[in-house]
């Protein structure tokens, strides 16, 4: 129970709902603040938030049929049919299921939500295996930690593009956090401006092990080629699987008709990773501490 204590604690950023006195507690709070229902509204262009309070799920809308990039928690996915409904938009009209990462708190509702609209399945090539075994990377014994297998109709790599109509998603390869974690850069149109958006998967330890008996063979060497990418990335708007992760809730209020987008903020992805990476470089430090000092 304490492992998967650990373990819940660290898919999120700790926030209030997370100081829970007992296991069972801190379990509870953490489900119930990803599960906390929020409005569905429009971010910039054909950019839709339809996820909950405590975790993001996108709509990208295109004529030729729309892009849903990643679910929530299993018992919350009413809420993401509920809020593309509320927007005017129909789920079968979805073409394609996009995936950051294989972990249940982004993966929960991908089968259903397949099911529902006949939507094809769009993942990193290494999260595979991940998501059709319903289990998280490395801990495929813990069991609160799994979430409904979903079949992967296509997988990709870098620079791999998923496209409907005019728009066109390239597939940028950040793993680390998980061994196939896709981020989604795309353009959009704002005014009479083009931007660019990065869905960025994450660049978090979290739970994952770094040293002696790694999550996965590479885990280190595929953070590191991770920061080193971003570093050259161009980024105008930041998205992620966290809300909090770019502040959502901040820049949604401050959305008003004639005024610049909030959420159009280059350099804040930059300035992220780069400390995304000096917090994953103090993780490797303390772990590989821990097992010299276990060794003796």
């Amino acid at each position: 129970m304490r492992r998967l204590v650990i373990a819940l604690v660290a898919l999120i950023p700790l926030t209030g709902a997370a100081r829970a006195q007992t296991p069972k507690d801190l379990i509870a709070a953490l489900k119930v603040k990803w599960n906390e229902p929020t409005p569905p509204f429009k971010m910039i262009g054909n950019v839709y938030y339809v996820g909950t309070n405590g975790l993001a799920s996108y709509l990208i809308t295109s004529p030729q049929g729309h892009i849903l990039v990643d679910t929530v928690m299993p018992d919350a996915t009413s809420q993401i049919k509920g809020n593309i409904e509320k927007l005017g938009f129909k789920i079968t009209d979805i073409k394609y299921l996009l995936n950051t990462h294989a972990h249940i708190d982004h993966t929960g509702g991908l089968a259903e939500m397949k099911q529902a609209s006949g939507a094809q399945l769009v993942a990193g090539e290494a999260d595979k295996p991940l998501l059709e075994g319903g289990y998280y990377p490395g801990a495929r014994e813990d069991t609160a930690l799994a979430f409904p297998p979903v079949k992967v109709d296509r997988t990709v790599r870098e620079g791999d593009t998923v496209t409907s109509g005019e728009v066109k998603l390239i597939a940028r390869e950040t793993s680390g956090h998980s061994p196939g974690c896709t981020s989604w850069e795309f353009s959009v149109k704002d005014g009479d401006a083009t931007r660019s958006v990065l869905i960025f998967c994450s660049g978090t330890v979290a739970l994952n092990r770094l040293v002696t008996n790694p999550t996965y063979p590479g885990i280190v060497a595929d953070y590191r080629k991770t920061f080193a990418r971003a570093k050259d990335m161009k980024v105008d708007v930041l998205l992620a699987p966290h809300p909090e992760m770019y502040k959502m809730q901040e820049k949604r209020a401050k959305l008003a008709d004639g005024a610049p987008n909030p959420f159009v903020n280059p350099g804040e992805f930059n300035a992220y990773a780069a400390a995304l990476e000096k917090a994953f470089e103090e993780g490797l430090a303390k772990q590989t501490a821990a097992a010299q000092e276990k060794k003796g």
